[in-house]
């Protein structure tokens, strides 16, 4: 049995799920042996064009659709896919492919690199904000609320939402500068029943895991709860580990 998914752009031609599995490069993310088999990620070039081809032999969830098993692949195709419609940035989906056999599940999952975005983190540790001014990083802040309210207004729930999984990358020149966000690492993201629910979860894990302040972090869940139209006293209080 064998499931796919195909997004191709003129750059790319259609291929079976084994021509891509050959496409093979260096590995970012050595792979991980948990849920049942490996996981891991490889830096691949195709017509010159940047790709990160996520790899997996086994490696499955299981939930009440699919109490046997499906590759985890497939549930950050299904985020990626209800992310971008929520208007989040995502990467975008260049191939991905299920294969179950005798000797159980093969996946793939290839996306575009995101061209000019860098972890949060390390923007931060690069002086980032002190380079360009109080006033970009409050927008920078905005953005970072509202990319997070997108994705919670539409119910989905990130799931590991730590502050490297967040990128940003400032475009634009002199006094038209723009901070962009982007979010990664959808492996575990899944629809949950409410929004709240969604917004609970990842704000609170987020804030365990942040670099912020008190203040800068009053400043975002402003943001957030504009973008979201509802408050939650919960997360003003919410503090670092």
């Amino acid at each position: 049995m064998t499931v796919a998914f195909s997004n191709v752009s003129s750059l790319f031609s259609p291929a079976n799920l084994e021509s891509w599995w050959q496409i093979q490069g260096e590995w970012v993310e050595e792979p991980n042996d948990r849920r049942g088999g490996h996981s891991g990620v490889q830096r691949i070039w195709k017509d010159d064009t940047l790709l990160y081809a996520k790899r997996q032999t086994g490696h499955i969830h299981r939930s009440l659709l699919h109490p046997f098993g499906r590759p985890t692949v497939l549930r950050e195709r299904d985020a990626l896919l209800g992310a971008r419609k929520a208007g989040v940035t995502v990467p975008e989906i260049i191939y991905c492919a299920a294969e179950h056999n005798a000797q159980g599940w093969r996946a793939l999952l290839v996306t575009k690199a995101l061209d000019g975005f860098q972890p949060i983190d390390e923007w931060y540790a690069g002086n980032g904000r002190e380079r360009y001014g109080e006033a970009l990083h409050q927008q920078l802040l905005q953005k970072v609320a509202q990319s997070l309210a997108s994705l919670h207004t539409a119910r989905w729930q990130h799931g590991c939402l730590y502050i490297k999984h967040i990128f940003v990358r400032i475009s634009g020149e002199g006094q038209t500068l723009t901070p962009e966000v982007a979010l990664l690492d959808l492996e575990k993201c899944r629809r949950r029943l409410t929004s709240k629910q969604a917004a609970l979860h990842d704000m609170l894990q987020l804030r365990r895991h942040s670099p912020w302040d008190q203040a800068d972090w009053q400043s975002l869940i402003g943001h957030y709860q504009r973008a979201m139209g509802r408050n939650f006293k919960t997360l003003y209080n919410a503090t670092t580990r």
